[in-house]
């Protein structure tokens, strides 16, 4: 069964297991992981007992607007649904907001944020600079 909690409070090896089981390069700065998560505003984690499995997190302006920035599910959890399950319960947070805005990382997964309710803002277009 898997458990859902909010907290900020995580070991830097629970991150680094869990962003480098899907790849992600933020997993080699798992120190400052662990100092971002706590200064999200929400932040949503999936457990399988003390095992990490997978987390939501989001900043906010306070009232109108959220940038849900991670989701990542280890891969031997994915299709369990625990992402739809975080993604909810990020709704819910910010269900009085104007806008709760992500980026899919890539193509594949625009149809899943779509089923979620997102949909694609046509003529924008995501970008980044990246500083390490």
């Amino acid at each position: 069964m898997i458990d859902y909690k909010m907290i900020k409070n995580f070991e830097e090896q629970q991150l680094k297991e869990l962003f480098t089981s899907v790849g992600w390069i933020s997993a080699n700065y798992s120190d400052r992981l662990v100092k971002a998560l706590s200064q999200s505003d929400t932040v949503i984690s999936a457990w399988d007992g003390s095992k990490l499995v997978g987390l939501i997190n989001a900043i906010d302006d306070g009232e109108l607007t959220a940038y849900a920035h991670y989701l990542l599910i280890r891969p031997e959890y994915q299709s369990m649904k625990i992402g739809s399950n975080l993604i909810t319960k990020l709704k819910k947070v910010y269900e009085g907001y104007l806008y709760l805005v992500l980026t899919a990382e890539n193509e594949n997964l625009i149809p899943f944020y779509q089923k979620m309710g997102f949909k694609v803002i046509e003529g924008a277009l995501p970008m980044a600079l990246q500083t390490l």
